[in-house]
């Protein structure tokens, strides 16, 4: 049985190996499945982490631009919460709060609604 190098023991051809799987999770959101990369070179690697930084990329942008278009959707809640008669923005928040499936848990809340991580930190003082 052969033991386990660390990071610094391997050859950049296994270090590459190691980093196509993770960075294809990264890129498309699983791990490949029946890829052999036995035969491939440091150049086939970076032809495809090439690629998957492209997809990255991609992703980020479309991710900005839904939570852009979440956080707007949100705050017009919030602002048609306080015109139904909440007193302040806190009050709207506890009430959205309230009617959601969140059970208090902020950034659950945001995974629910797409807004972006940490977008109530200073909820958790309230």
């Amino acid at each position: 049985m052969s033991e386990f190098k660390s990071w610094e023991e391997m050859t950049a051809l296994e270090q590459a190996q190691c980093t196509y799987s993770d960075f294809h999770k990264d890129a498309y959101g699983f791990r490949p499945r029946h890829v052999d990369t036995s035969t491939w070179t440091l150049e086939d690697f970076d032809r495809e982490f090439a690629v998957f930084a492209r997809v990255c990329e991609q992703n980020r942008i479309q991710e900005e631009a839904a939570e852009a278009e979440a956080t707007a959707k949100f705050e017009q809640h919030v602002t048609n919460t306080m015109c139904m008669g909440a007193k302040d923005r806190v009050t709207a928040l506890r009430w959205i709060m309230d009617a959601s499936q969140a059970d208090g848990d902020w950034e659950y809340f945001c995974f629910l609604n797409g807004l972006p991580y940490g977008y109530f930190k200073e909820m958790e003082a309230v």
